[in-house]
């Protein structure tokens, strides 16, 4: 039996209108709940957010789109369905991915097509390799997705089920990179099935086998664009929510919850309005909710370890280039080093590896006919790293261009039309422990029951929910945890 939240439940009051605030809004509505969500911004979405600059139409946060099963899930809590609130394409390739050899390779969800893929352009042993690497990752997902990821867990004893000796007997808590390259011998599959270790915050090097399971939801299940933009997903968990009677009050902050005797009574606002309530739960990034509404950070908060950060330009253009899919992933020819020069160094990358999302490729209403977006996300150091952003940003964004240019993006300073650059010290003004934007980081004692409870300790009715909590990072697992918080507050959802 997991803890619940105590007392009364009739009105719940979500704090923030990101993926996993509106994921809980949408359950707790289904759950015959009033719900009440208060967000500082003019449209929903955290971090998933929304920029239009002179025709062309950003998204500012995550452009990788997988498991749309829980986008689903959550607007079958309402009697909704997806394909009445999302256009979803599915991508292909996933990725293109280039080597610092000029080779590259596309990456497809379809294992018979990607087993093709690997034996014309590497070779039919590492193909075979790569065909047991994906039966190893699809019996990860098997064996983590209901024990240890999407469910509530009070207690390290609540791992101790049959699933946990099959993650062991499977290599699950070995290390990432050397359970990898147990079935991939090549640097280039190496490399493309591990760096998604990076959205936990670790190495490939460092990271639990277990997170393997990451490339199976994009590497096998696929990935997918909605049109309209990855602010797509959370306009439609709005529009859904307000459908069926949740009520959105934007360009609204929270400044303070009032509380009695271990339990929240009500919502306090910038502007002085006091919005009563049953339970409380809080969106923003779990540290800063703490810090900021309930007087300071217990020392497990604080003694968190952070994900390094990264710094994105956004890039309206009038250049186009042929050789590029969707998601496009540059990388250098420095793995190992590349990691300890963000981990470990605290330093800029000296041969970075590059991410390349071109939105209007799939979507061409992105931006004015005949021009591109472009997402361009390079890894960084976060905050804790003490680099003045200030001054360095200006100048890293030059460098970002003379990468691009050097990787083939021939002339890409010259096309651009309007940018938006995003460094680790905007990232904290927006809200982000230590500038960053993937949380805490994924290491073994921050990790499933070690990772921060969604139950606020000392209080009966306040609910955490998004990355900073469990199960964790990236966009399946914030809808999972709005799911999660959900059911502290009104059981189990079916």
């Amino acid at each position: 039996m997991v803890a619940k939240v105590k007392g009364s439940t009739d009105h719940v009051v979500v704090v923030g209108a990101g993926l996993a605030g509106l994921s809980a809004a949408l359950r707790l509505a289904g759950a015959g709940r009033k719900v009440t969500v208060v967000e500082r911004e003019s449209v929903p979405g955290g971090r998933n957010g929304l920029l239009n600059k002179n025709g062309f139409a950003f998204d500012t946060g995550p452009s990788v789109l997988t498991m749309p099963d829980l986008i689903a899930d959550a607007l079958a809590c309402v009697g909704e369905e997806l394909k009445d609130w999302l256009d979803l394409v599915p991508l292909k390739p996933l990725y293109r991915a280039f080597y610092h050899d000029g080779s590259q390779l596309d990456v497809h969800a379809d294992t018979n097509q990607m087993q093709e893929e690997i034996a014309r352009s590497i070779s039919p042993a590492e193909a075979i390799g790569y065909g047991k690497y994906v039966d190893f990752v699809t019996k990860l997902y098997k064996y983590e997705m209901n024990d240890f990821i999407d469910r509530n867990i009070d207690s390290p004893l609540n791992l101790l089920t049959p699933n946990l000796a099959r993650l062991i007997a499977l290599g699950g808590f070995r290390k990432l990179a050397p359970k990898v390259n147990q079935f991939l011998k090549d640097p280039r599959t190496q490399k493309v099935y591990s760096f998604q270790a990076m959205y936990a915050g670790v190495s490939p090097q460092q990271a639990l086998a277990i997170y393997a399971v990451i490339a199976y939801m994009d590497s096998v299940n696929g990935v997918f664009f909605p049109k309209g933009g990855m602010h797509a997903v959370p306009r439609a968990l709005a529009g859904a929510a307000t459908k069926h009677g949740v009520v959105f009050k934007y360009n609204t902050t929270v400044t303070a919850l009032e509380r009695s005797n271990g339990r929240a009574t009500a919502v306090i606002t910038q502007d002085g309005e006091r919005i009563p309530c049953d339970v409380v739960v809080l969106n923003p990034d779990l540290p800063v909710a703490w810090q900021e509404l309930l007087g300071g950070q217990p020392r497990s908060v604080k003694r968190l370890k952070y994900s390094p950060s990264c710094v994105t330009l956004l890039v309206g253009s009038n250049k186009s280039y042929d050789h590029l899919a969707h998601h496009n992933i540059h990388f250098g020819q420095s793995w190992d080093g590349v990691f300890d020069e963000l981990i470990k160094k605290k330093t800029l990358m000296s041969d970075p590896s590059i991410l390349v999302t071109v939105p209007s490729k799939d979507d061409p209403n992105l931006a004015p006919p005949g021009k591109n977006s472009y997402y361009v996300l390079f890894p960084t150091p976060n905050l804790s790293a003490g680099i003045d952003w200030e001054s360095t940003g200006p100048k890293y964004r030059d460098e970002m261009i003379r990468a691009l240019e050097a990787r083939g993006y021939t002339g890409f300073g010259e096309g651009i039309e309007v940018e938006q650059l995003t460094t680790p010290l905007d990232w904290k003004n927006q809200g982000m422990e230590q500038g960053a934007p993937f949380a805490s980081a994924h290491t073994f004692f921050q990790t499933g029951p070690f990772r921060p409870r969604n139950l606020a300790k000392g209080y009966e009715n306040i609910v955490f929910a998004g990355s900073g909590t469990q199960p964790g990072v990236g966009v399946p697992m914030v809808l999972i945890s709005g799911r999660l918080a959900a059911e502290r507050i009104v059981g189990p959802i079916k």
